[in-house]
């Protein structure tokens, strides 16, 4: 049996565990500068809050019915998930972290996977404060279902093991809620009378195949409870890295584009170096406040590969500043960029390059040396003078709450 540990409307739930007066009560969670809406409360969903919504466009919402509006804190979700994660992992034979909200367990030798569920359940919330709802069943995607259904129990646990009990639930089940599936292939099936999981299982493996390859044919037969996707317990590594922001005040200088471009390149060869791998290529791109309607409007892309692939900071952002230069045009008022890295191979796999002449020994040393300092020290004690000397800049977070979990300053005091 596997079972899925997914942490109810997560981002929101970490907000309100030390904020307990908001149970029950609307919480939105916005983007970087506080622009779009990316996490809500059941409250919120249903006043109408939409997921990726620009909040200025509900502005009216929120002061109607005191929407709590809350900026993304990403250190302080980053150490509730693996808080989360470590519990329910402890007692399994092997688990697999899917996303910051999501793992996979294996419930095998579990003699009663129904209410060690609910003590599991019961367990996080007590320990963490964060509330979980656990779907469990034959296959990965057979408990993808489960756990859509626990969502909505009043115990939040659904247990999937009779095959006449799955057979009506797939019966019932739109497209676009199967694990895999999403709005394109949806789209692409209903033009063949397909509209329910049943329905797809009744179709041809090799139509199957053919029309959502073979990924998609794996997907059907997991939903007839026979497993095709293991549990991945060694993280595969990651095919592309990107690091990128949308500005509180528009820029306009290209000095001052340089210097965000030359940060989020060192940004990313930061990550790349953290995962013991190299990327190939790099992209830069830039655009305007798509808005603001009324303003010029530009977005510019470009993408150069390096000699050999490298993490070294100075290199990476050497051909990230090149990229810039091709694409930055003046007069324009620029809402977001980012650096993309991608072509990523392990470290211990690059393939050098005859027309590469820079001594990569001494280049591993010194970021070696710049990444102890900084984890020691704190973020950009050192860093390249490409990205400004007395830059102070900040993403825009005017509803930031403390990293309770994460800085000795932010720890909760209590009176006694």
């Amino acid at each position: 049996m596997i079972a899925l540990v997914d942490c109810n409307n997560f981002y929101a739930s970490c907000e309100r565990i030390f904020r307990p007066h908001l149970a029950k009560k609307p919480v939105a969670v916005l983007s970087n500068n506080d622009g779009c809406v990316i996490a809500r409360s059941n409250e919120s969903k249903s006043l109408g809050l939409k997921m990726g919504e620009p909040i200025f466009k509900k502005r009216y919402l929120v002061d109607r019915h005191n929407i709590h509006l809350f900026s993304s804190n990403f250190a302080l979700y980053g150490d509730i998930s693996k808080r989360v994660f470590d519990i329910v992992a402890r007692d399994v034979p092997a688990y697999e972290i899917y996303s910051i909200d999501e793992a996979f367990l294996d419930f095998s030798g579990i003699k009663d996977p129904y209410n060690y569920a609910i003590h599991l359940r019961d367990k996080v919330r007590r320990w963490t404060g964060v509330p979980i709802s656990i779907g469990i069943s034959y296959t990965k995607t057979l408990s993808k279902v489960a756990g859509h259904i626990a969502k909505k129990s009043d115990d939040g646990v659904c247990y999937l093991k009779d095959k006449s009990q799955i057979s009506d639930i797939l019966g019932k089940l739109p497209l676009d809620e199967i694990w895999g599936v999403g709005v394109r292939y949806a789209i692409k099936l209903k033009k063949y009378g397909i509209h329910t999981a049943s329905d797809l299982l009744e179709c041809d493996e090799t139509w199957v195949r053919k029309m959502m390859n073979v990924v998609g044919l794996r997907m059907v037969r997991e939903l007839k409870c026979i497993p095709h996707f293991n549990l991945e317990e060694d993280r595969s590594m990651k095919k592309s890295i990107c690091t990128s922001r949308s500005f509180s005040v528009e820029v306009k200088e290209y000095s001052r584009m340089s210097e965000y471009v030359s940060m989020f390149a060192s940004r990313c060869s930061e990550k790349l170096r953290s995962e013991q791998a190299c990327a190939r290529s790099i992209s830069v791109f830039m655009y305007t406040n798509r808005f603001r309607p009324r303003a010029r409007q530009y977005s510019g892309y470009f993408s150069m590969d390096f000699h050999t692939a490298s993490s070294d900071a100075i290199t990476v952002t050497k051909l990230a500043i090149e990229c810039l230069k091709k694409i930055f045009k003046s007069g324009y008022s620029y809402k977001k960029a980012g650096v993309t890295l991608s072509g990523i191979v392990p470290r211990n796999q690059v393939q050098l390059s005859l027309f590469d002449s820079s001594d990569r020994k001494k280049s591993d040393k010194l970021m070696e040396t710049m990444d102890a300092i900084n984890g020691n020290m704190g973020r950009d004690i050192l860093k390249l003078s490409s990205s400004g000397i007395n830059n102070k800049w900040k993403i825009g977070k005017e509803r930031l709450s403390p990293c309770y979990t994460t800085r000795w300053s932010d720890i909760l005091k209590i009176k006694v």
